[in-house]
């Protein structure tokens, strides 16, 4: 049994406060970094020559050369010759990224083309060999896997430098033009598209590097089967979790998990495609109440959720029928989802009722290729969605598109785990006067073409990062793998159980429609990036037996004080970190790290997303200028620091009351051990109630509807039911008017 609460309680913004009485929030426990201090400190060794001058383009926007502003402010105008200057230098910058990644990519071709021979030479050197010829030794092996974890170590480098780098720019843009006035965004807009650096699309890689690393890791002999093959279902316990990644991890999430998980691939005499990860799936709902999705957002007993899906293109001629009924544990009943195959030809008839479930699998029952007892199973699965449909006026509603990379062993279903990457919500339904999907059963003005620029912004829901889905398959007792359990424990998920697409595209497409919405709604204005909380990450082998000269000796040594520092100041950009002495490294190990993070005990730097004020260089500017701007600036920030000295010296003085510590449970316990877990408190938005799943064990209901019976019995006397009667009238009344001021009614 489930019970709704509404969840309004708030607690404590938290936010890093900034000149002119501006502020943003931020999570408890994380540092706010300027972009400038994050991409020194993210700095990657191989790079460190070719990332966006950013401070240099900063200086070209406070070298104004015009005449003073008329304002008063002591700064000076930006003329069109400042504007050719620094649009010169950015295109400058811009031209050196770009070939920087164009040629690393290129390079990262090459690597994985040259492994995937000498790999095949290798297997086929195992597979060929005859009666007493020895076959391939381990160090062939192990050197194979050291050449692939040096190229999966690369493509996280440089989707590192991708990312900061395109952060980067459109950050200096952004504060072009609100310091100039001059709006350069649209035009660098056009210039990026020429130079698309940030498009580079590692899923191919990762599907090459996956097939290469599997083969190597089982030293030839990859596990083949039926991917659905799972062995004697009866005495396992299932677990599935959702978690939510960060788009910055996305890479390094994929390529942690396929050391150990190849990539599913259906068709492998097939050469990939994009189109090939795409799933594709049109909710059904009835638009009037939308008893669907309040149904899966309650999990009631027996809600349900219909869909039609298909895989790849808008060409597929297959489309599934799906249906999901959840159940709840004290029916002894497990939640359920059964589906049955239909041409698209025949979507549009069956459900409008004019094609029968009998004829659909008319065809099935002559060929034979099917039980009769598998026929008639999803036959009448077919009639009931039928009825459903019909009987309660369902039509489409909500379209969900991503493109999914799964990772399995095909022969073993112990541990199923998918990614789903650019996922979007699109509105199906007619409502409002538009006709979206009119009577087909989906749109056709969009295909699988993500971001779907063409669609309004009222149509569309751009999922602002990945989603990832853990189902573990194990014997009773048994614990997940380890690897498993540090992937989840680590700071590159967070943690979102049961996360439904179906329910968050309903609740953010029909805004007006929708009063309840899920408990995460509120968390999508978070950042959702934690801070490092143990040794885990994409790390390059260790290369033994390297000579290197004196004066790379003496380089390697003079780096110690700068990596040390940047170890304290953290990069935050997913590399393993040295804890202290600890995990203290020689200088030869260090230039394989692609970078270093901070430690488990501080804070990770994140940088701000808004505008970067310096207080420095307008007082600065003041002082040049003289009078009594600057004596007014100087007053102000001397009263500023003077002010928050003393505030900080109150905090230690005055006694604060601390919560009680209390002891964590078993399950948190086993997931992180004693790492620290930030919780956060959030308000529903007006109008808006967030409904939170608590689940009450049948046995607390009966033994409360006891309580409530035994007290009843007692009032008896004269004074007792009289009492209960005024105590509920009380009662109804009091609801009665909190209720109409939280509504504002009066």
């Amino acid at each position: 049994m489930l019970i709704a609460k509404d969840y309004r309680a708030v607690d404590k913004n938290w936010t890093a406060l900034r000149p002119r009485d501006r502020s943003s929030k931020v999570g408890p426990g994380v540092v706010v970094m300027k972009f400038g201090e994050q991409l020194r400190s993210s700095i990657i060794r191989e790079y460190q020559w070719y990332y966006i001058d950013y401070n240099g383009l900063k200086a070209e926007l406070k070298a104004a050369t015009g005449p003073l502003a008329a304002d008063g402010s002591g700064h000076k105008q930006w003329t069109e010759d400042d504007e050719t200057r620094f649009v010169a230098k950015l295109e400058a910058e811009l031209e050196k990224v770009h070939t920087k990644q164009q040629v690393k990519a290129m390079e990262i071709s090459r690597r994985i083309a040259v492994s995937e021979r000498e790999v095949k030479e290798v297997v086929n050197r195992l597979n060929e060999r005859g009666p007493g010829e020895e076959g391939p030794s381990e160090e062939e092996f192990m050197l194979l896997e050291e050449d692939l974890s040096d190229i999966i170590a690369d493509v996280h480098d440089l989707a590192k430098f991708v990312q900061l780098n395109y952060t980067g720019f459109y950050k200096i843009i952004k504060k072009h033009d609100k310091m100039t006035g001059w709006h350069l965004r649209p035009a660098f807009d056009t210039r990026l598209k020429a130079k698309p650096f940030y498009k580079e699309n590692y899923d191919a890689s990762v599907i090459k590097l996956s097939k290469l690393y599997d083969l190597v890791r089982t030293r030839g002999n990859p596990v083949k089967g039926d991917s659905a093959a799972g062995g004697s279902q009866a005495s396992f316990i299932r677990q599935t979790t959702k978690y939510w990644v960060h788009p910055d991890n996305v890479t390094e999430l994929k390529l942690i998990i396929l050391k150990h998980l190849p990539v599913l691939v259906f068709n492998a005499s097939k050469e990939f495609e994009q189109q090939d990860q795409a799933i594709t799936s049109i909710y059904y709902d009835n638009p009037d109440g939308f008893p669907l999705y309040e149904g899966r957002l309650k999990k009631t007993e027996g809600a349900e959720a219909i869909r039609l899906r298909w895989y790849g293109g808008m060409k597929t001629e297959t489309v599934f029928v799906e249906r999901k009924t959840h159940r709840e544990d004290w029916t002894g009943e497990k939640s359920v989802k059964a589906r049955f195959s239909l041409k698209e030809k025949n979507v549009n008839a069956y459900m409008r009722g004019e094609l029968l479930p009998a004829a659909i699998f008319e065809k099935a029952r002559k060929e034979g290729k099917k039980s009769e007892k598998a026929i008639a199973e999803d036959e009448r699965l077919a009639a009931e969605i039928q009825y459903s449909v019909l009987k309660h006026g369902y039509k489409p509603v909500c379209r969900s598109f991503y493109n999914r990379t799964a990772f399995q062993l095909p022969a073993d279903a112990r541990v199923r785990i998918s990614l789903d990457t650019e996922l979007t919500m699109i509105r199906e339904d007619n409502l409002d006067g538009r006709i979206r999907s009119g009577d087909n059963w989906r749109r056709m003005d969009i295909g699988v073409d993500y971001p779907f620029s063409q669609l309004p912004p009222e149509d569309i829901v751009r999922f602002p990062y990945a989603v990832l889905e853990v189902k573990l398959q194990t014997q009773v007792g048994q614990e997940p793998p380890e690897w498993i359990r540090q992937v989840i424990a680590s700071h590159l998920v967070e943690a979102v159980p049961k996360f439904s697409k179906f329910i968050h595209g309903t609740a953010c497409l029909f805004p007006t429609r929708i009063k309840l919405l899920p408990y995460w709604m509120p968390q999508m204005d978070v950042d959702i990036r934690k801070p490092v909380t143990h040794d885990f990450g994409i790390r390059r082998p260790d290369i033994s037996g390297t000579t290197t000269t004196s004066d790379d000796e003496e380089e390697e040594l003079d780096s110690d004080d700068e990596e040390a520092e940047a170890a304290r100041r953290g990069a935050g950009n997913g590399q393993s970190s040295r804890h202290g002495a600890r995990l203290r490294v020689p200088a030869s190990d260090t230039e394989g790290q692609t970078v270093e993070l901070p430690t488990a005990n501080e804070d990770y730097p994140i940088y701000d997303s808004d505008e970067e004020y310096d207080e420095n260089y307008e007082l600065e500017e003041a002082r040049r200028v003289g009078g009594w701007h600057y004596y007014r600036l100087l007053v102000a920030s001397k009263a500023s620091a003077a002010a928050s000295g003393a505030w900080n010296a109150l905090k230690y003085v005055v006694p604060r009351p601390r919560a009680t510590e209390m002891p964590r449970a078993a399950r948190l316990q086993s997931l992180f051990g004693d790492q620290r877990i930030q919780h956060k408190r959030f308000s529903a938005p007006p109008g808006k109630k967030i409904y939170v799943p608590v689940r009450v064990e049948p046995k607390v209901y009966f033994a409360a509807e006891r309580t409530f019976l035994g007290w009843a019995a007692r009032y008896y006397d004269r004074w007792g039911p009289s009492a209960l009667c005024v105590a509920l009238f009380v009662a109804a009344g009091l609801n009665f008017v909190y209720e109409g001021r939280e509504r504002k009614y009066w």
